[in-house]
């Protein structure tokens, strides 16, 4: 009976398959993109006033922030108000279930968020809050 013997040549090189390494990252990378919180926000710091019983809206998805110079702002850009009701209806489309969380300074005018209420209203959201400061 004949013994045959393989020899491997020692030159070769070892190498290591990273395949199933990128394969977990790449997982895990969607995993985190999935489960993260994203925070919108309004673009500007409003002194809002306080409130003892205010309450964390969970499903705001429209920001409207008011300054102390009336000025309104959406997602860090100022917005007319003749252009506030297309942008709200273009962030209701987005996210129908959403609701709209309006900011305003305790020094703006009440006629500034009562337009603004107006214009959420007429652009088809009627969930409105007012966001204020826990005292």
């Amino acid at each position: 009976m004949r013994k045959f013997i393989f020899h491997q040549p020692q030159d070769q090189d070892a190498t290591v398959d990273i395949t199933p390494m990128l394969d977990v990252v790449f997982i895990m990378l969607i995993f985190f993109i999935v489960t993260a919180t994203f925070v919108k926000i309004s673009g500007i710091e409003v002194d809002a006033p306080k409130a003892s019983t205010s309450v964390v809206q969970e499903k705001a998805n429209i920001l409207i922030a008011i300054d102390a110079n009336n000025k309104i702002w959406i997602n860090r850009r100022e917005v007319d108000f003749r252009a506030l009701r297309p942008n709200i209806e273009r962030l209701q489309a987005e996210n129908p279930k959403g609701m709209v969380v309006i900011q305003a300074d305790k020094m703006s005018r009440n006629e500034t968020l009562i337009k603004v209420m107006d214009a959420s209203r007429k652009a088809g959201v009627y969930d409105i809050a007012l966001a204020a400061d826990r005292s």
